[in-house]
């Protein structure tokens, strides 16, 4: 009697076991060999676009080495797969942690495998956290592979590969030295681009300021692309008159450089007459600044201002005036002199021009070699040729004459009152 209570007693026992796993599910019952979590697991929330097909209870490895299980995946409200994994308390991963799906063999099951980033974050990733879609990712599967390979072999190009390798070996065969000569200059090529790449960069950063400014500018760039239609549009209709003007200017420019040449000589020539004009001018440059200072105020200089008391001043002049100088340049002045009675381009005679300025002449002094009383002066330019005096022509009369007053007469000596 006893043995056979103990007999249901285990039985119900058993089945009570039994009921509680099928419950839970055999998902929920730890494998052996699995991932040692620890006594104090993390969790992560992980974010994939595709997980193929890994189940709950795989592995989580780093490096690797399992250090974690997958607890739960389902369906996000984007339709991403969010997948739950538990993570040994002892294992430090950054806050920038990434992580894929892998297969643990080309045939064997799949895995989450958590990596480091090459420049991870400083820190620990917080329990709780999520690897959002952008770090994570999985690799290919065996079945991609083998579709991307038959397509390659039955669809692909091996056939264009091998035709393209028989006309390579055609162009080689017997043109080995253009080819290593054509390697020489490649390697020259990329060596001269190494050479000057601080150069390339420089050029590549003001290409990139270039477009940025441009960037900057895009309204008036867009302004001016919407101005120019119009622009182009009166260019058009005044294409004829831009002809005309252009044929224009060709006959003119045909004539300038016929009257250049023409007139090259004596161009030349006047610039060579310029030249000692130019120097004379040089030098008299401060001679020529002093004098800008007394044109404005002739008489007085400009440092005689402060000595007027009003509006008047007195002048003290002393003038040498010379009688044949004066004749002198009025005859060289080139400039008409008509007489009272003589006519246009001669002077009257001496005793009508000098007369009321000499005065009555003494008759002891001696007789001057002045204009006669008929004689008229010939200004320059108008002199006639002078024959040579015939020897024996009568001598002119030397006679004086008489003597007369005048305003000048005092400075000339033998006037009469």
């Amino acid at each position: 009697m006893t043995r056979r209570v103990l007999a249901v007693a285990t039985t119900a026992v058993l089945l009570t076991s039994g009921c509680g796993v099928l419950s839970g599910g055999l998902r929920g019952a730890d494998l052996p060999g699995g991932a040692n979590l620890g006594d104090d697991p993390y969790r992560l929330t992980i974010e994939f676009t595709d997980v193929v097909d890994l189940v709950p209870q795989s592995l989580v490895k780093v490096a690797d080495v399992p250090v974690g299980t997958v607890g739960d995946i389902k369906v996000g409200p984007d339709w991403t797969a969010e997948v739950t994994v538990f993570v040994n308390g002892d294992v430090a991963l950054p806050p920038d942690a990434e992580a894929r799906v892998r297969t643990t063999s080309l045939l064997g099951e799949k895995f989450v495998e958590l990596l480091a980033p090459e420049n991870a974050a400083a820190g620990r990733i917080a329990d709780g956290a999520t690897i959002p879609l952008l770090r994570t990712s999985r690799a290919a599967e065996v079945e991609e592979v083998l579709g991307a390979l038959s397509l390659l072999l039955n669809g692909g190009g091996i056939a264009q590969i091998r035709t393209i390798a028989n006309e390579l070996n055609k162009a080689l065969t017997g043109n080995e030295p253009e080819i290593r000569a054509l390697l020489d200059d490649l390697n020259a090529l990329v060596g001269a681009l190494d050479d000057h790449k601080s150069e390339i960069t420089r050029a590549i950063d003001e290409i990139n300021r270039l477009a940025g400014t441009l960037r900057d500018r895009k309204g008036q760039i867009e302004t001016a692309l919407e101005d120019l239609p119009p622009g182009l549009r009166e260019l058009e209709n005044q294409r004829a008159q831009l002809v005309d003007m252009l044929q224009a200017l060709d006959r003119l420019s045909g004539v300038a450089t016929d009257v250049v040449n023409r007139s090259q000589e004596d161009v030349v020539a006047d610039l060579e007459l310029l030249r000692p004009v130019l120097a004379k001018l040089v030098e008299s440059g401060p001679d020529l600044v002093n004098s800008l200072s007394l044109l404005p105020t002739f008489p007085f200089s400009d440092g005689t201002v402060d000595a007027f008391a009003g509006d008047y001043s007195n002048l003290y002049a002393k003038l040498d005036l010379d009688l044949s100088d004066l004749l002198q340049n009025m005859a060289r002045s080139g400039e008409p002199f008509p007489g009272p009675d003589g006519p246009l381009g001669m002077l009257p005679p001496t005793s009508q021009l000098l007369g009321p300025l000499l005065g009555p002449t003494s008759p002891s002094l001696p007789d001057f070699p002045l204009l006669g009383e008929g004689d008229l002066l010939p200004l320059p330019g108008e002199i006639p040729a002078t024959p040579s005096r015939d020897p024996d022509a009568p001598e002119r009369s030397t006679t004086p004459e008489p003597t007369r007053g005048g305003l000048l007469g005092g400075l000339f000596g033998g006037g009469e009152g």
